[in-house]
């Protein structure tokens, strides 16, 4: 923006937000709601409780908390303070959070939301925000290495509102929307995708703790736009109760985070009359392409790259790893330079990891990672973090860590492991202890060996043939 608008994030959303500030902004589940006025508030007393204490701009504020609009409310207030806002996974276990703490070194760390709001009650609200430029940070989102060492991918104020207004447009958001948000808000799907498009309109959000077949079937009576993971829609697809009527007053639905079987997209059209819109993204850009909502949508395909991203091959091979260029894509990773280095290219393309093709109308397609990550339920898991934890257990001569096909997570983490008098439930509760439920290993298959190529290195392509039945 160079019309002297401001170029805090914070400020942006908020121009969407409703003339009728007592507008609702969250439908809670108890009937009660919090106003556009009330949010806007709360994080504007949130802003001034962090500069009166100190922190400034560039400074990180973490958060680890259970979902709570209060938890928004101190994300838009770290926006507003021209601080950089560290959203972590409240599964996460503490030897997660020391490494996040060490890295990050965020000036504040919350982990009580509802109090910290309600401390800040009786300051004056913060106004104007501090100032930030299109190119300051405004988040930093972890996403593990395969390394096993988690990477903070840096996001700017103007990397976020591109992506949203980017999304508004082409998703044909309206004040008249009404969103679903079923969603984590540790995530860039429920905290950034969902958020921001719907501020940007000042829709109200049927605001629910997590996914609930009988909450989200009774929200879908209400809304007019539910975002979700595969997860979400193979679940809706096992209740009865959700019919094509009940699907009737949505006018789109959205998946996204990890790969949608066709078979699932199939049956959710023969079920509801209507196609899944599926979307490709990531950490470190937000959402790159989109299936189109007046147009084909087609069942394995993630649609066009977003205006404004630049989509190639890289190698110029036909199917090879996806390379990305655009007003979304992050600036690098957190205090390691040398990694971002790697990961973009001398023209300025980042490579994703990710291996697909393109069509000759410009249709992608997603055919696997270039690495070993695992997708299940929607958040990533790197093996190398899982099998760290294992190789550290007694009795666990060596580990390799795959992904098997789930038909509700997508994929599901399997171990395979050579141990001596160990049991597989014994290593799965003592991986609990290491890591959030989602890196627990679903299963641990014991071997004699693992299969290795002539370098030595472990053939995981083999491991997950050998384990692909196992949840089938």
């Amino acid at each position: 923006m160079n019309d002297g608008a401001s170029e805090n994030l914070f400020d942006i959303l908020a121009t969407g937000f409703p003339i009728d500030r007592a507008s609702p902004a969250f439908l809670l589940p108890d009937g009660a709601a919090v106003s556009y006025g009330a949010l806007e508030i709360a994080a504007s007393k949130v802003a001034t409780c962090l500069v009166s204490e100190g922190v400034a701009p560039g400074d990180r504020v973490a958060l680890q908390a259970e979902k709570s609009w209060q938890g928004i409310a101190v994300y838009l207030g770290t926006l507003k303070a021209g601080a950089v806002f560290l959203p972590l996974n409240a599964a996460y276990t503490e030897a997660e959070i020391a490494y996040f703490l060490g890295d990050a070194e965020p000036a504040l760390f919350i982990r009580d939301p509802d109090g910290f709001v309600a401390d800040c009650a009786d300051l004056a609200p913060l106004a104007p925000s501090v100032p930030r430029g299109a190119d300051d940070l405004a988040a930093i989102i972890y996403t593990s290495g395969t390394t096993g060492r988690s990477k903070g991918a840096m996001l700017s104020h103007g990397n976020l509102a591109s992506n949203a207004r980017a999304l508004v447009d082409i998703w044909g958001y309206s004040s008249d929307d009404v969103l679903l948000h079923a969603l984590p808000i540790f995530h860039v799907h429920g905290l950034f995708i969902s958020l921001h498009c719907t501020m940007l309109k000042g829709c109200p959000m049927i605001w629910l703790a997590k996914y609930d077949d009988a909450e989200v079937l009774a929200g879908l009576a209400r809304a007019t736009v539910m975002m979700g993971v595969p997860t979400f829609y193979t679940r809706l697809l096992a209740q009865p109760g959700f019919t094509k009527a009940v699907a009737d007053g949505i006018r789109l639905f959205v998946c996204g985070s990890a790969p949608l079987l066709p078979s699932t997209f199939d049956e959710f059209e023969v079920r509801t009359g209507q196609r899944i819109l599926e979307r490709y993204g990531m950490s470190e850009a937000a959402v790159i392409t989109s299936n189109p909502l007046k147009g084909e949508r087609l069942a394995g395909s993630v649609g066009y790259p977003l205006p404004g991203v630049e989509l190639r091959i890289g190698d110029g091979q036909e199917t090879g790893v996806i390379e990305i260029k655009g007003p979304s894509v992050f600036s690098g990773y957190w205090r390691m330079p040398e990694k971002t280095a790697q990961e973009f290219t001398a023209d300025g393309f980042f490579k994703t990891g990710d291996v697909g093709r393109r069509d000759p109308d410009g249709r992608v397609w997603i055919s696997g990672r270039a690495k070993d990550l695992i997708i299940s339920g929607g958040y990533n898991v790197y093996p190398k973090e899982v099998e760290l934890v294992l190789d550290e257990l007694p009795g666990v001569v060596e580990s390799a860590v795959v992904g098997a096909p789930h038909a509700d997570f997508g994929e599901a983490v399997v171990a395979v492991v050579i141990a001596k008098d160990r049991t597989e439930a014994e290593l799965i509760a003592a991986c609990r202890e290491e890591l959030a439920p989602y890196k627990t290993p679903k299963r641990v298959v014991f071997v004699d060996d693992l299969p290795r190529n002539a370098m030595g290195k472990v053939q995981k392509n083999l491991l997950r043939d050998r384990v692909a039945g196992l949840f089938v």
